[in-house]
């Protein structure tokens, strides 16, 4: 009797062990295995914490980041299908569109401080006394991480704004964090970069000229999420589960500054000093319809569109 009595109390606790092995499981989803691309700057913080806190798990998304040095090749990169999704500036996904390429955006992706001097993006010099204003960067070299791009727009906006012509600048392409070296090297006149280059390129006694975001637009949206409209038809459901997380990751990390100086550290290297020290970003969930409006226009001015970018089938 006892050992009918121990094999029964063995299979019961074997069937709640499978029970809970089920629970798991379910709470637990295999996940669609979704490859992102990005770029190794603060901007994509939110990302990485909803990646880590589990908030597209929790929609059955498997996600991998993988890091690029612009937004036009994760653009190029969406459309041939390697990403499902991506993360890119303003410029880049105009151009695109413009050019008849199908993509959607998603989501917000990063928007300025619009405080001058205390946003996460700006023009460097050497603290030398040779380049004073905007005015002076006229005929000078100035570093981007990718050219044509978001970074000649509002390089060239902070320039006008000072009385310099913007028709007369020279722009080299480099990743951001090779460009604070190059800077003090001299290889270049001025560099634009974002946290937490920024943040390092101050640790290195180089000095802040110009806030380009906030010479272009007020509280400018730079960056979006986004998609192929070929993803949309495909897979609607994938579309809704990312477009959840993103916005929830965007909020955590709004309202998680600590966590976001820390998860930086995760995908690209800094020390303590540029870590505390980072001007972050802001992350609404709202898209400034009025400064993409901005962006283009000056895109257009300056020759980087073939023609005006239709905002409205671009945007969500």
């Amino acid at each position: 009797m006892r050992r009918i009595l121990a094999a029964v109390a063995v299979l019961a606790t074997l069937s709640a062990a499978a029970a809970c092995s089920s629970d798991d499981k379910a709470d637990k989803p295999a996940g669609t295995k979704v490859d992102v691309g990005v770029i190794a700057i603060i901007d994509v913080a939110p990302i990485y914490l909803g990646k880590a806190k589990g908030f597209f798990r929790k929609r059955g998304i498997d996600l991998d980041l993988v890091p690029e040095q612009g937004g036009a090749p994760i653009v190029k990169g969406v459309l041939a299908g390697r990403y499902q999704f991506g993360f890119s500036n303003v410029t880049s996904l105009m151009a695109a569109q413009a050019d008849g390429a199908p993509l959607k955006a998603v989501a917000s992706g990063v928007a300025s401080t619009g405080r001058a001097g205390r946003d996460f993006s700006a023009i460097v010099v050497r603290d030398d006394g040779r380049i004073r204003t905007a005015k002076d960067l006229t005929g000078k070299t100035i570093a981007v991480n990718t050219l044509k791009n978001l970074g000649d727009t509002t390089v060239r906006q902070s320039v006008r704004k000072a009385g310099g012509d913007p028709a007369r600048l020279k722009f080299a392409a480099m990743p951001f964090p090779t460009m604070p070296g190059a800077l003090q090297s001299k290889k270049v006149d001025a560099i634009w970069v974002v946290e937490p280059q920024l943040s390092q390129a101050m640790t290195m006694g180089l000095a802040v000229l110009s806030s380009n975001f906030v010479d272009t637009a007020p509280d400018l949206t730079v960056a979006l999420y986004f998609t192929s409209k070929d993803t949309i038809a495909k897979s609607p459901g994938l579309v809704t589960g990312f477009t959840e997380a993103i916005k929830e990751s965007l909020a955590y990390a709004d309202d998680h500054p600590e966590e976001v100086r820390d998860v930086v550290g995760t995908y690209t290297p800094i020390n303590d000093t540029v870590r505390i020290g980072m001007i972050l970003p802001n992350w609404p969930q709202d898209i400034n319809r009025s400064s993409l409006d901005q962006v283009a226009r000056l895109g257009e001015q300056d020759g980087i569109f073939k023609r005006q970018p239709a905002l409205d089938d671009l945007l969500p």
